[in-house]
């Protein structure tokens, strides 16, 4: 598969804050998925009650987004996750690290004072480009 994304990372900026870019660039792509804000909603229904288990139940729901439309973790570019506050926010980050195997795609993080549903404690959107 072709690369049709890079990161930009310019010698002129500080290094990124944690594991992520400060700009992912895309050329050529075809095909992009934009999700809505995708939230910590198992495919039971049930919703953990933990954050680091919220996180883990929505990137486990963005890897079947991702694979429905044929892509993967390496195809993210945008990732921007809402969290409510009082979190470590270290382990919510590892998870993603873990989704996205490392991947560096342009992130931004958000502490908000509630979500649609007060047992959300998180959610998050991403976008990816094929």
């Amino acid at each position: 598969m072709t690369e049709i994304s890079r990161t930009i990372n310019p010698a002129a900026v500080s290094a990124p804050a944690a594991n992520y870019a400060h700009a992912v660039l895309t050329e050529r792509a075809t095909t992009w998925l934009h999700t809505s804000g995708v939230v910590p909603i198992a495919p039971d229904g049930s919703v953990p009650a933990g954050i680091v288990e919220q996180a883990e139940v929505i990137w486990s729901n963005i890897a079947a987004m991702l694979d429905e439309a044929n892509m993967v973790a390496t195809n993210v570019v945008s990732v921007t996750t809402y969290v409510t506050p009082g979190h470590d926010l270290g382990p919510i980050m590892a998870t993603r690290d873990r989704a996205l195997n490392n991947h560096h795609a342009a992130s931004t993080l958000v502490v908000v004072p509630e979500l649609a549903r007060p047992e959300w404690l998180m959610e998050i959107a991403v976008i990816a480009a094929g």
